[in-house]
């Protein structure tokens, strides 16, 4: 097989790639809440007919991101203070629980990709790089909810992955600070866990995860 048919068949289809394009922009706010998407704008962007834009805008907007208008586009839509204290809610319940499990029963390999994720969230801090930054958070996260070894909220946590990732970055742009408290938090459960300090460490996973719902009553 030539270079050109293998890239051929490598290649995502053209709906995929505008899905990928679109929501990666929603995300890491390219396209913030409120901006109107056209169809021939996306089209030109990624270089595909406007029939995969439809297809692909119809799939976001089944996700809860856009919002279709007929003749008119796709509205981003903003996060809304509800959404963000419901995300927060069942963050609580399943994260809480999770270390709950975890601390004293921890095994050494989670220790150690705990690490590591914390030593990736700090090369992206220093490197300014918000959306890798919001990434590698939610999979320190990821990682204890994963080792207490309830598959199935585990994924239930996997469905809040999008939100998460989305609200992390709105967060950091509206309180730079936070990422530093967020690497100071994050090292705290992390020698909680080590130290098997089970009240400690849901201590302080209750009060990182709830800050986030000052950023609620702030958009509210």
């Amino acid at each position: 097989m030539d270079a050109t048919a293998s890239a051929a068949v490598k290649a995502p289809p053209a709906a995929e790639r505008v899905y990928l394009h679109v929501k990666s922009g929603v995300l890491d706010r390219s396209y913030e809440g409120g901006t109107l998407l056209t169809e021939g704008d996306l089209a030109e962007a990624v270089g595909v007919s406007r029939t995969p834009v439809r297809e692909a805008l119809l799939r976001l907007e089944a996700e809860g991101l856009l919002k279709l208008y007929p003749k008119k586009g796709a509205l981003v839509l903003p996060v809304s203070a509800q959404e963000i204290a419901d995300v927060v809610e069942t963050r609580l319940l399943v994260e809480q629980h999770a270390v709950r499990k975890v601390v004293g029963a921890a095994p050494p390999r989670l220790i150690e990709r705990l690490e590591e994720s914390l030593a990736e969230q700090r090369e992206h801090a220093a490197a300014g790089d918000l959306s890798a930054f919001a990434v590698a958070d939610r999979c320190f996260h990821a990682e204890i909810v994963r080792a207490a070894g309830n598959r199935i909220l585990a994924h239930l946590y996997d469905q809040l992955r999008d939100r998460q990732l989305r609200m992390g970055v709105a967060t950091m742009h509206a309180e730079p600070s936070r990422v530093a408290k967020t690497l100071a938090e994050h090292a705290e459960i992390l020698e909680a866990l080590r130290a098997g300090r089970r009240q400690t460490a849901e201590q302080v996973v209750g009060r990182h995860i709830s800050w986030v719902n000052t950023l609620a009553r702030g958009e509210s």
